[in-house]
């Protein structure tokens, strides 16, 4: 409750905020059960991740988000599964005491830039093969997931401190934990009370002590805006109490996702709008959504009646090591199903 209240009142402006959760496939979890560093690099690859995407809304030099990030890493059987649960701002911070908010925004976007960041650090540190990048790029649900919740409004007190609470919540709760002390045992509730799951006591004292944190290691980082860099030059300056000016989105949602060609280009260092055959400059001539004419176009190129590749098998887990993976505490949301999005099909010329 404390957290809650000096993040409400000391770091958070009175602008628009999301929650959001970032987690990773199940395959990627041992490299961060067995290198605790990891999850500092996990958190960083998230706030680029979002930094990216929302100085696309702000055309400013100086346009920034800010976001509270909390490192969790457990499920819900105490299970080790690290995510991100984010609090940022939605949209940008510019100039003096100026913000603008975001436009709607596809999640599926988003989610492939976190992909691409967790990607590329894996592969840095030697964790992980290129073969094992190709192979999860291949599937068609690679177990990435991005939920991004509803937009809080400036002045919700309430709804920012239980959120600001939760997202630092204990690894377990001790109302849905009974020990058996004739048997040396522990029954764990799930949160809905439906299921349980029985430990030995050596067992759940294991699974509790993989979610201890390393001394010095912090659980909780600030980005952005509400860094502490950042905040601590606004105070220097007497800047840090000004209540920001919010302004709308420029233009249009439709026209926000058009930006993802510049996005492509600034993550994946790759002009999706280079022609392959030419390598000339193509624009684009319109956008396709009546479904008839999609239909009529994809057979025409021999596209319609494809049949998409059965994903690979995953490779098994190493000998003598067991991992249980729980569910996520991804809070319940039909954005949370993995699905792809309906995009309309662009045309070009070059």
């Amino acid at each position: 409750m404390e957290f809650g209240e000096r993040l409400y009142r000391e770091v958070l402006k009175a602008v628009p905020h999301r929650h959001f959760v970032f987690s990773i496939p199940k395959i990627l979890r041992r490299y961060f059960l067995y290198d605790r560093t990891l999850l500092s690099d996990l958190s960083r690859c998230g706030w680029e991740s979002l930094k990216v995407f929302f100085q696309e809304t702000v055309h400013e030099e100086d346009a920034v988000p800010g976001a509270v990030i909390a490192i969790q890493s457990f499920g819900d059987f105490l299970g080790f599964n690290p995510h991100l649960h984010i609090l940022c701002s939605d949209g940008c911070f510019y100039g003096e005491g100026m913000f603008r908010v975001a436009p709607r925004f596809e999640t599926k976007q988003l989610e492939g830039i976190f992909r691409h960041n967790v990607f590329k650090m894996l592969l840095s540190k030697d964790k992980i093969t290129q073969d094992l990048v190709n192979m999860l790029m291949s599937w068609r649900h690679s177990g990435f997931n991005v939920f991004s919740g509803s937009r809080i409004q400036p002045g919700e007190e309430e709804a920012m401190e239980n959120l600001a609470r939760y997202i630092i919540r204990a690894s377990f709760s001790q109302e849905r934990m009974t020990y058996i002390p004739e048997d040396s045992k522990v029954v764990y509730r799930s949160k809905d009370d439906k299921e349980e799951k029985v430990f030995d006591a050596l067992e759940w004292l294991a699974a509790m002590c993989s979610h201890v944190p390393n001394k010095g290691e912090q659980m909780v980082r600030y980005y952005g805006y509400y860094s502490n860099v950042a905040r601590g030059k606004r105070k220097k300056s007497d800047r840090d109490e000004l209540i920001p000016s919010i302004l709308q989105p420029d233009g249009t949602s439709k026209q926000y996702r058009k930006n993802w060609a510049r996005l492509i280009q600034k993550i994946y260092e790759v002009d999706p709008l280079t022609c392959p055959k030419c390598k000339g400059r193509m624009r684009i001539l319109a956008f396709i959504e009546n479904n008839q004419v999609i239909k009529k176009i994809l057979k025409h190129l021999g596209l319609w009646d494809q049949k998409a590749r059965p994903p690979p098998r995953a490779t098994a887990t190493p000998p003598n090591i067991h991992i249980d993976y729980s569910d996520s505490q991804v809070p319940t949301s039909e954005d949370y199903l993995y699905f792809d999005p309906i995009y309309p099909i662009e045309t070009y010329a070059s």
